[in-house]
């Protein structure tokens, strides 16, 4: 049976690969040698032609790509004042297959008192609405993220005397975004989080501990700081929360969801959970049991890291496993993260990536008839 409302049974994250001309019109824009009105208007073409590949391979729900973003995360940073120009340097290291490691991306310093300048991605949304009229699904940074990757240490010298104090103002900022993005119609939000999964590794944990903070603390602040954003929305409004490990290689972390899964799951006041599970990093299914029943759960089997279409066969078998512990009809499938993460990074090309969307629909129609 399928699902009348979101998450559907086939799902994706939200990212795809920009084209070849859009990287170079962005970069000249970072540069500052392309106007604004120029970029948008290679955007707007950009992401019509993404509305409309979702749309031929029948995927339900439809995102902007994430085409006028740098990245998944940093619209926070961009369209909020209250932000040094110094930037600190992340706790966490990346690992790639081959074994090269690297920073994850630094934050800048909280200098001032944050406020919204912008809309975060409201204003994109509305563009998006406009030129479909499947499901349109706006996609957000967690509050939690804005903290978690330099810790307490970007507050250091600012207003803020405390965590507590500086995420206040951080979910106001996000109650104004959820509050346009409903006057928009939006109906479907998935917010983006890292924090929750990359706390799973024990690694972490300690790192945490020795920058003077409690993990346990943290797991609490952030899951807090998620309602709180949330917590004025509209009752038809879905929102989910995708848990990501890093998208790229090894990622950030490994281990399954088990040291978050009670808190995850039975404290976060959202309708579904987008999890990470392509690989052994992210553990096996067993904390599904957690869940509870009036939660949905996207697994995301499908890699975005990978150009191999996974079995057919293999993935039933998986999904199968997984509804050991939730059942079969609140389960779907996805991808276990965007396609491009960074708007001038590809793993493959955007023919690959239509298939690898296709591969997922035609998957959840055997999967579930």
């Amino acid at each position: 049976m399928d699902r009348t409302k979101p998450p559907y049974r086939a799902e994706h994250i939200g990212s795809f690969i920009r084209p070849k001309r859009l990287i170079e019109a962005r970069t000249a824009f970072n540069k500052g040698k392309l106007s604004a009105d120029d970029l948008r208007e290679i955007e707007d073409e950009e992401i019509r032609a993404v509305i409309a590949m979702q749309e031929r391979v029948g995927v339900r729900v439809i995102t902007d790509g994430e085409m006028r973003r740098n990245n998944w995360r940093d619209r926070f940073f961009e369209n909020v004042d209250g932000f040094a120009i110094e930037t600190i340097e992340s706790s966490f290291t990346f690992t790639e297959d081959s074994g090269k490691q690297y920073k994850a991306m630094p934050v800048p310093r909280v200098s001032g008192k944050l406020r919204r300048r912008e809309k975060l991605t409201a204003d994109d949304f509305g563009f998006l609405v406009k030129h479909t009229r499947r499901t349109a699904k706006a996609t957000l940074p967690a509050p939690g993220v804005v903290h978690f990757m330099a810790g307490d240490k970007a507050l250091a010298g600012s207003p803020y005397s405390n965590r507590k104090m500086f995420f206040d103002d951080v979910t106001t900022i996000y109650r104004q975004e959820i509050k346009d993005l409903a006057a928009l119609g939006c109906r479907y939000v998935q917010i983006d989080d890292t924090s929750l999964a990359i706390i799973c590794d024990p690694k972490n944990q300690e790192l945490i501990r020795r920058r003077g903070e409690k993990p346990d603390e943290l797991i609490d602040d952030y899951i807090c700081a998620i309602n709180e954003s949330i917590k004025d929305r509209p009752t038809d409004m879905v929102v989910g929360v995708h848990m990501c490990r890093g998208n790229a290689g090894k990622g950030v972390a490994s281990g399954g969801y088990g040291p978050v899964a009670h808190k995850m799951f039975n404290n976060l006041a959202v309708d579904a959970f987008f999890m990470e599970f392509d690989d052994e990093r992210s553990g096996d299914f067993s904390p599904l049991k957690e869940v509870p029943r009036d939660k949905v759960i996207v697994l995301g089997i499908v890699s975005t890291k990978r150009p191999e279409l996974e079995p057919a066969d293999e993935v039933q078998r998986r999904v199968e496993e997984a509804a050991r512990y939730v059942d079969m009809d609140r389960l779907c499938l996805s991808p276990q993260c965007g396609f491009a993460s960074i708007f001038n990074h590809a793993r493959f090309t955007p023919d690959l990536e239509e298939r690898k969307l296709a591969h997922v629909v035609e998957l959840a129609d055997r999967i579930w008839r």
